[in-house]
Parts: structure tokens; C-alpha cells; sequence
């Protein structure tokens, strides 16, 4: 795995277990366009990485990742054809995520939002500092939580609760995410590190075959439901970028007030 090209993440190896780091910590590690490519080939890559066996994936600073970059979402209302080439490499994401055999763990050390959330919620265990925040603010922007948001969070929490997410766009503390089973654990910031490490070193100490074979075997149902809702949930998302509720928001985002929503 030549790591060297790879413009947004960094890594490091600890013996069998690979770390990759999202690293645009001055953006709160938010989704560029070099960033959105980078996670396309991510896992993929992974998967034929001779070298390691666990993949922990976190953030560069005080966020996992913030999510959707205001300046990526403006260029893409002023071009909707990028959105549509985004909408490949979206799906490259979720499915090159469960498809790949090896387990990655989520080292949520800060917020993870927007498309940061689903990325993390895909992961196969999920650890997150009890103060980080976890959302989908999707709708907060005027946009549908189309990337993966509507995959994910009801198989982990059910419709009845992710509605309630989903729909408002509210976060949860690391904290409450553990408490309702949307992540596995949540643990005091300053033992993050230590737990997650445990964790990745009993993974890559284990029976690699039995472990890769037993993901995948419990991966087969979500691919189904990732196949039944994605394409529908990423198409009404690119009709949301048009609408003028949407640049409502990117206007007011970069206002600094609140956006004045007309549902239009």
C-alpha cells in the first residue's frame, strides 16, 4: 500500500495494525474534494495491504471529521455535475467499506458529522470520546441524508430513533451514542488511545481468516440494505442541492446567522 499518495490522510504502522489519520485538522477535518478521494480508495487499498491485518481510522486535531466542507458545498451548487461525480465516489466509500474483509475501528476523538458520522458508524466497532459529538445534520443544511445516513443509523438504533436524528439533524454526546447502541463504547477522551489500541491488538493477534470471514458473513444483509436505499437516498440528495432552502444555508453558514428556511 503506497501510503505516500495520498493527499488528506496520514498513517502510521504499529506492527499489523494500520492507523489512518484524516488530516485537514484546520478544517475540523471536514470533506473536500482531495479528501472525498482519498476515503474512496481508502479501504480498498487497505484490503490488499499485505502489511497490516486492522485499520484504526481517526482524525488529525480536536475532530474525527465535521463532515461536508462549506466551500466543497457552494462549488457544487454553482456545478451540480460535481455533485454527480461525487455521488460514485460516495458509494465507493460505503461499499468498499463492507466489502472489505479486515476490520476497521473508528477512533471517534471528537465530533463526527454529516458524512464524518456515517463514515465512522460504518466501521465495524465504533470508540468515541464520552464529550465527542455525533450527528447527521444533513437536514440542518437543507440537505438529505443521502450518503449513507439513512443506511446506517436505523440498523443501529432503529427507524423510530434515527427518524428522531435524522430529521433534525441533532447530535448526540460519544456518551449517549453508546448509551442507545449507536457505537460500542465511550470512554473518558484520555483513554481513548488505550482502549482502542487493546482492541486493534486482540483483533490483530487473532485468527485473521475466521475474523475477515465473520465480517463479512454479518456484512451480507447491510450490502443488501446499502444496495436497496442508497442510489434512491444519493438521488433525492443531489435534487436537495438545488433547492433554494440549500444555498439558504451555505449563505448563512458562511453569515454567521441563522438560515431562514422557506421550503423551497
Amino acid at each position: 500500500m503506497d501510503t505516500s499518495t495520498y493527499k488528506a490522510i496520514a498513517f502510521r504502522r504499529d506492527g499489523k495494525v494500520l492507523h489512518a489519520i484524516l488530516n485537514r485538522p484546520e478544517t475540523l477535518n471536514a470533506f473536500d474534494e482531495a479528501m472525498d478521494r482519498d476515503i474512496a480508495r481508502l479501504f480498498g487499498d487497505f484490503a490488499a495491504d499485505t502489511q497490516s491485518t486492522v485499520m484504526v481510522l481517526t482524525g488529525a486535531g480536536r475532530a474525527f471529521s465535521a463532515g461536508g466542507d462549506v466551500e466543497q458545498m457552494q462549488r457544487v451548487i454553482d456545478n451540480p455535475s460535481e455533485f454527480l461525480e461525487g455521488i460514485a465516489r460516495a458509494k465507493q466509500i460505503i461499499f468498499s467499506l463492507l466489502d472489505c474483509p479486515k476490520p476497521v475501528i473508528a477512533k471517534v476523538n471528537g465530533h463526527a458529522m454529516g458524512l464524518g458520522a456515517t463514515v465512522a458508524l460504518f466501521c465495524d466497532l465504533i470508540f468515541a470520546a464520552d464529550h465527542a459529538k455525533i450527528g447527521d445534520p444533513h437536514v440542518k443544511v437543507g440537505f438529505v441524508a443521502g450518503d449513507g445516513g439513512a443506511v446506517i443509523w436505523p440498523q443501529l438504533i432503529g427507524y423510530a430513533r434515527a427518524k428522531e436524528y435524522l430529521l433534525t439533524g441533532e447530535p448526540l454526546t460519544g456518551a449517549e451514542a453508546a448509551r442507545i447502541g449507536l457505537i460500542n463504547r465511550a470512554v473518558p477522551a484520555a483513554e481513548l488511545d488505550a482502549v482502542v489500541d487493546e482492541m486493534a491488538a486482540r483483533l490483530a493477534n487473532g485468527a485473521a481468516r475466521a475474523i475477515q470471514w465473520t465480517k463479512q458473513s454479518i456484512n451480507i444483509s447491510l450490502r443488501h440494505v446499502a444496495q436497496q436505499v442508497l442510489d434512491a437516498s444519493m438521488a433525492l440528495e443531489a435534487l436537495s442541492n438545488l433547492t433554494k432552502d440549500h444555498q439558504e444555508a451555505v449563505h448563512a453558514f458562511r453569515e454567521k446567522r441563522a438560515p431562514r428556511f422557506t421550503g423551497e
